[in-house]
C-alpha cells in the first residue's frame, strides 16, 4: 500500500478541519483558522552558519532560528527556500534533518546562493535581485514571509529593501530566542504595506511635502505646473547625478533653485564638497579657461602662481554654470571631457587634474538652435541635458505673484529686525497692477523681489500704504518704457547670446530687427529676399536676393532655419 505523503496529509487535515469550523465555531473564528490551514507558508531564508550550528550533541538545547522558526504550532510553515553557501553544504543538510523531525509537514529546499563577498552591498543586491525574478509561488493560496534574523547585516538589509520594493512580495518575519533562550523562542511578522498604516502614512506626506518645500525655498506656490515641475526635480535630486540642465528666462530662479538642489543633496548625504556658482557670461577673454581650468605659474604674461580654477573648486560638489551658452567652443570642448572623464589640463600644464563634481547647468537661450546654427557643441549639449526642465516665466505663473510678495516680506522683515507688512488697501493695488496686462517684468521673479525691498525701505513704520505701491507702480512704468520699449532685447539675446546682441550697435540693432521681423512674415527664404532687397533687384541682370540674405545672416551667425523656427 502506497504511503499518504506529509503533503496530502495535510491536505485531507485541512478539508476535514475546514468543515468541523464551519460546524462548531462562528464565521469570523472559522475564517481565521481557514486561512491559517488554507494559505500555505512559504518562507524564505538564510542558513545561520552560527546560530543554526551550536554544536552537534547539543545543538537541541540551544535556540537555533531555521529549526525553532518550524516549532511553533500556530506557525505552520509548508515549504522553507533555505538559502546557503557551498562550504555551508553539510550544516544545511543537517539542519533540514532536523527541520524535518520537528514539523514533518515541512517541505526543505535547499538552494545554492554564493557570494564572493557577503559583504558587498551591490553583489549581495544584485544577486538577491536576480533570485527574486526567477522565485515563484502561487500567490493565491500561499504567502510569503522572508526570514531576515539569519544572514549578513548586508543580506538581511537587501531583503527588507526588495520586500520593500516589491520585488519579493510578502511579509518580513523576525525571529528570537525568547527569555530563556530555548526553543521555540519567538516570532513576529512585519508587513511593510505602509498605506494600512494612516499614522505613518500622513508623517510620510508631511514629510515629503516638507522636502519638496525646501526646493521652492519655502514659498507655497499655487501653480501647478510648477508644482509638478518641482516634484520631479525632488526624485530626480535625490535618485541621479546626472546633469541637470535649467532652462528659462532671466530671473526665473534658476540660480535659486540650483542652490536648494544643493542643499538638499547635502541634506541627505549625497553630496560632500560645496556650491560653487558661475556665471558664464562674466566670463571675458583669455581669462575664461583660467578661471574654470586653472593655470601654472608662467602660462602667460601675468600668470605668477598656481591657480587652481573653479572646476577643481567644485571636486566633490556641485558646479553650477549660469548661462552655459555664452562659453566658447574651445572651453566647451575642455567641459565635455571634464564631465565624461572627470579629468583636464590647465593651462600651461602637462598634466592632468581630476575633479569629480556634479554638473548643473543654467541658461536664458535655446541650446538647440544653437547647435543648429554650430553656436554650441552637439556633444555637449546631449550631455549636459540628461534631465532637463524648463522654469516658467513669471508671467505663466501669476497665481505664485502673491505667495513670493509673502516671501519676500518676511526676508525683509527678518533683515531688518521688525515685521513690514502690506495695508490691506496696498496688497489689493498692487496685485492688480502686477498681475495686470501693464506689468512687464522682463527679468520676472528678480523684478518682482527688487520691487517689494524698494516698498519696505522706504515706507515709513512698519505698513506699506497705498502711496508707497502708487510710487513703486509708477518707478516700475517709467523703468520699463526707458529700456525696454519693446521685446526686441530679449529677442535678439536668445538668437545671439547676452554678449553678442550686447555688443551690437544701435545701426546693426535695427537693421537686423527689421530684417528679422521681414523673414518672419514670409513663408521662404527666398520671398523674404525678394521683399528686402526689391528696390535694388530691378537694377541687376541676375538677381540672387536669396543669397545675399544668407549671407547677411551669417554675419550674425543667424540662418533662416534658426529665425523661422523661434517663431514657429
Amino acid at each position: 500500500m502506497a504511503r499518504e505523503s506529509p503533503a496530502s496529509a495535510l491536505e485531507a487535515d485541512t478539508r476535514g478541519f475546514s468543515r468541523f469550523c464551519r460546524s462548531n465555531v462562528s464565521r469570523e473564528t472559522s475564517n481565521v483558522l481557514y486561512y491559517i490551514l488554507v494559505m500555505n507558508q512559504i518562507v524564505v531564508g538564510f542558513l545561520g552558519t552560527t546560530l543554526d550550528r551550536r554544536g552537534r550533541t547539543s545543538r537541541w538545547e540551544h535556540w537555533r532560528p531555521s529549526v525553532c522558526l518550524c516549532q511553533h504550532e500556530e506557525l505552520l510553515i509548508t515549504r522553507f527556500h533555505l538559502l546557503y553557501a557551498e562550504r555551508d553544504l553539510a550544516l544545511a543538510r543537517q539542519v533540514k534533518e532536523d527541520i524535518l523531525s520537528v514539523s514533518p509537514e515541512t517541505d526543505v529546499v535547499l538552494e545554492l546562493l554564493e557570494f564572493r563577498n557577503p559583504w558587498d552591498f551591490e553583489e549581495v543586491f544584485a544577486t538577491l535581485l536576480d533570485y527574486s525574478q526567477r522565485f515563484h509561488f502561487d500567490r493565491e493560496s500561499e504567502e510569503l514571509l522572508l526570514h531576515i534574523t539569519t544572514g549578513t547585516h548586508v543580506a538581511q538589509i537587501c531583503l527588507f529593501l526588495l520586500c520593500e520594493a516589491g520585488f519579493f512580495p510578502g511579509k518580513l518575519l523576525q525571529t528570537g530566542p525568547g527569555r530563556n533562550s530555548h526553543p521555540p523562542g519567538s516570532y513576529s511578522l512585519i508587513d511593510l504595506d505602509l498605506s494600512r498604516y494612516d499614522s505613518i502614512a500622513r508623517r510620510f506626506a508631511v514629510r515629503t511635502n516638507d522636502d519638496i518645500s525646501i526646493l521652492k525655498s519655502g514659498i507655497q506656490t499655487r501653480n501647478q505646473r510648477f508644482n509638478h515641475l518641482i516634484a520631479e526635480v525632488e526624485k530626480v535630486t535625490l535618485r541621479s547625478r546626472d546633469p541637470i540642465l535649467l532652462l528659462g528666462p532671466t530671473g526665473a530662479g534658476k540660480s535659486r533653485l540650483a542652490r536648494q538642489i544643493y542643499e538638499r543633496r547635502k541634506q541627505r548625504g549625497l553630496i560632500s564638497g560645496g556650491f560653487i556658482e558661475v556665471n558664464c557670461a562674466m566670463l571675458r577673454g583669455d581669462t575664461v579657461q583660467s578661471s574654470l581650468f586653472g593655470h601654472r605659474k608662467g602660462a602667460f604674461t601675468g600668470a605668477t602662481t598656481d591657480r587652481p580654477g573653479l572646476l577643481k573648486q567644485a571636486d566633490g560638489g556641485l558646479l553650477f554654470l549660469d548661462e552655459i551658452g555664452e562659453l566658447g567652443p574651445d572651453e566647451q570642448a575642455m567641459l565635455l571631457r571634464a564631465i565624461e572623464e572627470k579629468t583636464y589640463l590647465p593651462l600651461g600644464s602637462d598634466h592632468e587634474v581630476k575633479s569629480d563634481f556634479q554638473l548643473i547647468c543654467g541658461t536664458n537661450r535655446d541650446l538647440k538652435r544653437e547647435v543648429a546654427v554650430g553656436g554650441f557643441r552637439e556633444d555637449l549639449y546631449a550631455r549636459i541635458k540628461f534631465w532637463s526642465f524648463r522654469l516658467p516665466a513669471l508671467k505663466e505663473r501669476l497665481e505664485d505673484v502673491e505667495p513670493n510678495i509673502d516671501f519676500e516680506l518676511q526676508n525683509r522683515s527678518r533683515e531688518a529686525g521688525r515685521p513690514i507688512t502690506l495695508s490691506r488697501e496696498a496688497r489689493e493695488r498692487y496685485l492688480r497692477f502686477a498681475v495686470g496686462p501693464q506689468a512687464v517684468w522682463p527679468a520676472n521673479f528678480r523684478d518682482l523681489n527688487n520691487s517689494i525691498a524698494r516698498m519696505a525701505l522706504l515706507a515709513e513704520g512698519n505698513r506699506i500704504a497705498v502711496d508707497d505701491v502708487q510710487r513703486e507702480i509708477e518707478r516700475l512704468k517709467n523703468e520699463w518704457a526707458e529700456t525696454s520699449p519693446d521685446d526686441s532685447s530679449d529677442e535678439l539675446e536668445t538668437l545671439l547670446g547676452t554678449k553678442a546682441a550686447a555688443e551690437l550697435d544701435l545701426f546693426d540693432r535695427v537693421q537686423l530687427l527689421e530684417v528679422i521681423s521681414v523673414c518672419r512674415r514670409c513663408p521662404t527664404l527666398a520671398e523674404a529676399g525678394r521683399r528686402l532687397f526689391a528696390m535694388s533687384r530691378q537694377r541687376r541682370r541676375q538677381a540672387n536676393d536669396t543669397d545675399r540674405l544668407r549671407k547677411y545672416l551669417l554675419k550674425f551667425h543667424l540662418t533662416w532655419e534658426a529665425i523661422t523656427a523661434m517663431s514657429a
